[in-house]
């Protein structure tokens, strides 16, 4: 099914009782963010703010659910899309032996062909009303976090062209209002938009660059699809929404943009102009990232339709409405991963916790010695998986979305000593825990079951947790909690926080605790985090770990069976740290005060507690409250 406008799916949404109006004024400036993290957190409905103080509405948290995510793809449920895509790389990839095996696939890839865009000549529905002297003030920006740099609009479409090859691009950036015509663009050096902006350097001219808010809402998720750099991000969507996009020109740039959006923002970025300061701003990874100098934004008009709906996201600890975004990511790029790289790839999962790339699971078909090697080397250096931190590669009859039982099986068939690969390469330049920027440590974990082959190299095997393990020499001044509620059930992983800040060097001692009492390795995982941390919340120590480490400098082996991680803030290490250190993203107690004051007005349910609250704790003072000191 394709949508018109967000108008239509809000429509859809409300038939299938997945939307909440709120009438009631809520402020843009940090409360609607409030409200949003207390309803994606426990599950609930997209919202539709109708009060914002502007002429335009907000919607949010409109991809929070499965159900909501596969009505945004055009389908009843995620899987559908996958086994399309499947399908269809099979019809391609299939060896055609005879004349007539070919003919049979040539609806296939005529009704492929159908779904390319095309460029229409007339005005689009998204310039019904057009404003040649532009004023951003007019849209319900979100300010998101507390100590954000200012209001950023969150789901934008940004299209740029490549100045010599022509081929164009749509991704999605963050963009800070600097000014009612001006706004930073956030395209990462990793970026394709970034990869434009450099060849428009040389060219001396100002770079062309149109954003789209709204319209079918499949748009805004192909902008954060991870395509190949040249293939044309509305082909996927007319792929999914079973119907073409039709593109209309810009008013005052060559661009084309889907004519059914709700909004447009046209413009130029001029690479001769200076870089400007942007951010801070809360981010997916649960903390700040940092302001760093990026190109500035001219908005030279903007247009949108009669009935136009400012579209709207928030990220920040997870999990939040992108963690929808990257399940479908899952589903859909599955096929084109095995049928393309390694066709032993049964399945591939990025937990919540590891915010996408930071922890990756990869399920394969084995069926010879070094298989789970061979993947990892191959996966490492693959599109957006060159981000990952942690990767682990399993086989068998596992269901990797069953974390406990994903433990158990990774912990039984993988031994440290052998099945660690250690490098260093590209990380996302919101990355905070490596000693340098967007560069830094990897590791991969084989913990596929392994053939004899394998087994006979090997010195050390694995082994199940006795259940008289000593815990006795835990109670001390160097750890100030720990969790072995994993250890009774047999699991051989400890949890344990420290203090760095009363001891910078308590890491070293934990270390040479555990050798001197568990020499054999019976804690085959130890997992140590800030004595802020609570240690029985498992999701948020996974969460902590994967974003404070690198794992190549942060790994320690106490024996040869058992290592040790250590998931603290390391602006407090001996010696210092050699970056910024941000602080996590939450709301302020005056924001949570003011959305509590005002819920039972808002007609959405019995009061949520704020997930805020229970995150005051990790927040450490800094001079300016987004960073560490």
């Amino acid at each position: 099914m394709s949508y018109s406008g967000l108008k239509e799916f809000i429509t859809d949404l409300e038939k299938k009782d997945e939307l909440v109006r709120i009438k009631q004024f809520v402020d843009p400036v940090l409360e609607i963010t409030e409200i949003t993290d207390r309803i994606t957190k426990t599950g609930g409905k997209a919202l539709l703010f109708e009060n914002t103080g502007t002429d335009f509405p907000v919607l949010i948290n409109a991809y929070g659910s499965d159900l909501r995510m596969a009505m945004a793809l055009g389908r009843k449920n995620l899987d559908d899309a996958g086994i399309e895509i499947e399908n269809l790389f099979n019809n391609v990839s299939i060896r055609k032996e005879t004349l007539f095996r070919k003919i049979a696939t040539l609806p296939s890839l005529l009704k492929l062909g159908g779904f390319f865009p095309s460029r229409i000549r007339r005005k689009g529905i998204c310039q019904q009303q057009i404003h040649h002297v532009p004023d951003l003030d007019i849209f319900p920006v979100l300010k998101c976090w507390p100590y954000d740099g200012g209001r950023f609009i969150t789901l934008p479409m940004v299209h740029t062209m490549h100045p010599e090859t022509g081929s164009t691009n749509v991704g999605m950036y963050r963009m800070q209002i600097l000014d009612k015509n001006t706004t930073g663009m956030h395209w990462q050096r990793h970026k394709t938009g970034a990869n434009h902006f450099e060849a428009w350097k040389k060219t001396g001219k100002k770079m062309p660059v149109s954003v789209a808010l709204g319209g079918d809402p499949v748009y805004a998720y192909s902008a954060t699809a991870p395509l190949p750099e040249n293939i044309n991000e509305y082909i996927l969507a007319g792929f999914l929404r079973k119907k073409k996009v039709n593109l209309v020109k810009c008013i005052t740039n060559d661009l084309y943009v889907p004519e059914d959006a709700d909004i447009i923002l046209e413009g130029f970025v001029d690479p001769s102009e200076k870089l400007i300061w942007e951010g801070p701003f809360g981010d997916h990874t649960g903390f700040y990232s940092l302001a760093d100098w990026y190109p500035k934004f001219h908005v030279t008009c903007i247009t949108y339709s009669d009935e136009a709906v400012y579209p709207a996201t928030i990220v920040g600890i997870p999990p939040q409405e992108d963690s929808w975004i990257a399940k479908a990511t899952e589903r859909l790029f599955l096929a084109p991963v095995r049928m393309t790289l390694q066709p032993e790839i049964v399945d591939f999962h990025m937990p919540d916790a590891g915010i996408a790339h930071n922890l990756v699971i990869v399920k394969i078909k084995k069926s010879y010695p070094g298989q789970g090697m061979k993947i990892l080397h191959s996966l490492t250096g693959t599109g957006q998986m060159m981000f990952t931190k942690y990767m682990v590669v399993v086989s068998g009859e596992i269901e990797i979305r069953n974390y406990r039982a994903l433990l158990i099986h990774v912990l039984e068939n993988s031994d440290f000593s052998h099945d660690l690969l250690f490098s260093n390469g590209p990380l996302d330049v919101l990355d905070h825990s490596s000693d340098s920027f967007s560069f830094g440590g990897k590791v991969g974990l084989d913990a596929t079951i392994k053939h004899p082959e394998e087994i006979s190299l090997r010195n050390h095997s694995t082994k199940s947790t006795d259940s008289d393990i000593r815990v006795d020499f835990l109670d001390n001044n160097l750890i100030k909690d720990f969790n072995v509620s994993l250890i009774e059930k047999k699991i051989p992983v400890l949890i344990i926080s420290v203090n760095c800040v009363e001891d910078s060097d308590v890491i070293e001692k934990v270390k040479n605790l555990f050798r001197k009492n568990d020499p054999s390795g019976n804690f085959k995982l130890i997992i140590t985090v800030d004595h802020t941390v609570d240690v029985n919340d498992l999701f948020m120590v996974v969460w902590q770990l994967l974003g404070n480490s690198d794992p190549r400098r942060d790994h320690e082996f106490i024996s040869p069976c058992s290592i040790l991680l250590d998931g603290t803030i390391k602006a407090f290490r001996k010696g210092g740290f050699p970056r910024k250190w941000p602080n996590i993203v939450s709301s302020s107690a005056e924001t949570v005060s003011a959305v509590d004051h005002k819920w039972d007005k808002l007609g959405i349910g019995y009061i949520v507690i704020s997930p805020s609250s229970g995150y005051t704790r990790l927040c450490r003072g800094g001079k300016d409250e987004i960073l560490i000191d």
